[in-house]
């Protein structure tokens, strides 16, 4: 149960709390600890599962932690960046990303549950989400200056973007099970 992807997965949910206790630090630097932390744990994410893939390491426990440790750590720095700017320009695309993470999760368990878990399996088009949030996510943290700050709102954008539009396929695809009386 302890390989390399599942220790990488437990190191990432350890960082959660360095995170937030990092941002939430006094001074100038706070701001850019935490965005380092935050690429950190986004590098052990893309880490864990190339390891996982590469020698064959997958683990029932694994497959359960790995999108929970993903899920927490995107809406712990979507938490703290609309509280931060709390504005709805920054609010609505941060909601709107944690709800759909809820919808399609519940909807992957509820496909499991039927034995149809392969029409909602994780997309390219998921993983551009997940890469275009992350960046977004390290830019609003960082808030190194008003380029960063405005490419990452413009990547945030993005990811809303992609939020709905992959979504809307994983219900799709899901759709004609979804519609049985």
């Amino acid at each position: 149960m302890w390989n390399i992807p599942n220790l990488l997965t437990s190191f990432r949910i350890f960082l959660i709390p360095v995170f937030l206790v990092i941002y939430y630090l006094p001074g100038p630097e706070a701001n850019f600890w935490a965005a380092l932390v935050f690429v950190i744990a986004a590098i052990t994410d893309a880490l864990d599962g190339y390891v996982a893939r590469k020698f064959n390491q997958f683990t029932a426990f694994g497959a359960f932690l790995d999108p929970v440790a993903d899920k927490v750590m995107v809406a712990a720095a979507l938490v703290v960046v609309v509280e931060h700017y709390a504005t709805w320009w920054i609010t609505i695309p941060a909601l709107t990303i944690i709800s759909r993470e809820l919808v399609v999760s519940a909807l992957r368990e509820w496909m499991a549950q039927i034995g149809r878990q392969g029409q909602v399996a994780v997309s390219n088009l998921g993983k551009l989400k997940t890469i275009a949030q992350m960046v977004a996510l390290v830019g609003l943290l960082w808030e190194a200056n008003t380029f960063v700050i405005v490419t990452a709102t413009i990547l945030l954008y993005l990811a809303f973007a992609l939020t709905l539009w992959s979504m809307w396929e994983y219900l799709r695809a899901a759709w004609a099970d979804l519609s049985q009386k």
